[in-house]
């Protein structure tokens, strides 16, 4: 008797072990649980911890409420401007519902998927290439609004889109660096007739300027005289400007000049001639030269 009755206790003690044990369950952090009963949801879902359910009646299904990261496989599309690309993109989403992810959807991650490819093809094809290459943060705004539009529904929020590589054909690659390389052709180009244009201006101003003062054509000559003789050269040319004598005129007293003419006009040509010809083999002076010896 005292055997049978051990024996049940033993029996009893297993079942209550092996109820406890499944109806035990450990809900991590980043967990939810949701509890079916008889095939039917319960409206509330447990959280991390211990948590206990019916051994027969409930079943727990546990639902992660990480961000997850979805890569997007590459899509081939044509744009609006009839040039074929080749993108692919990452999706970031998490779960804000557990009870309607795990009721209303099968499998929650593939139909995010699926809409994310179908969503991709519908912006390429909407997209002009010039906005694929260079705004593409308007672009991943447009995408995440679109898959996230059926997602909400299904208990999942995107939280970002972005639109990692957008592959090109060689040809078009050939004729995006023609095109790169002739607008800054262009540029170079508008570039040095502005710089003509204002050395143009620079000088018409300097050449106002050294036509109301004269010495100044001078004191630019000696400069560059002074910038030639820095180089060291044997040979140094110095022109003779006629603004000089100009000068040089303006500058000597009337009465000099006067007395010179008179000097001038006193010489005959017979009295000039001899002097031409002491010059023996040198060459011809100007008479205007002998007359001033």
């Amino acid at each position: 008797m005292v055997v049978l009755i051990v024996s049940v206790l033993i029996v009893i003690a297993v079942l209550v072990l092996t109820g406890a044990a499944t109806s035990i369950r450990v809900v991590q952090q980043y967990e939810r649980g949701v509890v079916f009963r008889f095939g039917r949801v319960r409206p509330e879902t447990r959280g991390p911890g211990l948590a206990l359910i019916a051994p027969i009646a409930d079943r727990m299904q546990k639902v992660s409420m990480q961000i997850v990261t979805l890569p997007i496989p590459a899509q081939d599309g044509i744009t609006r401007d009839n040039v074929t690309v080749r993108v692919d993109a990452v999706v970031y989403y998490r779960v804000v519902d557990p009870v309607r992810v795990a009721v209303d959807v099968q499998d929650y991650a593939s139909a995010i998927l699926q809409v994310a490819q179908a969503s991709l093809r519908s912006i390429i094809g909407k997209s002009e290439l010039d906005d694929l290459l260079s705004n593409r943060e308007r672009l991943n705004q447009g995408l995440e609004l679109m898959i996230d539009s059926p997602a909400v529904g299904w208990g999942v929020h995107i939280d970002r889109v972005e639109i990692k590589d957008v592959v090109l054909p060689e040809s078009m690659k050939r004729s995006m660096s023609r095109q790169a390389e002739a607008e800054r052709e262009r540029r170079s180009r508008v570039i040095t007739a502005n710089g003509e244009l204002q050395a143009s201006e620079q000088l018409a101003q300097a050449a106002e300027v050294m036509a109301k003062h004269p010495a100044a054509l001078q004191l630019r000559l000696l400069q560059t005289v002074v910038e030639v003789a820095a180089e060291k050269n044997s040979t140094l040319v110095l022109p003779f400007p006629v603004e000089l004598l100009r000068f040089l005129e303006s500058a000597t007293p009337a009465e000099v000049r006067t007395a010179a003419a008179h000097v001038t006009a006193a010489v005959t040509p017979e009295e000039a001639a001899p002097a031409v010809a002491t010059n023996g083999n040198a060459s011809p002076v100007p008479p205007a030269a002998a007359t001033v010896a």
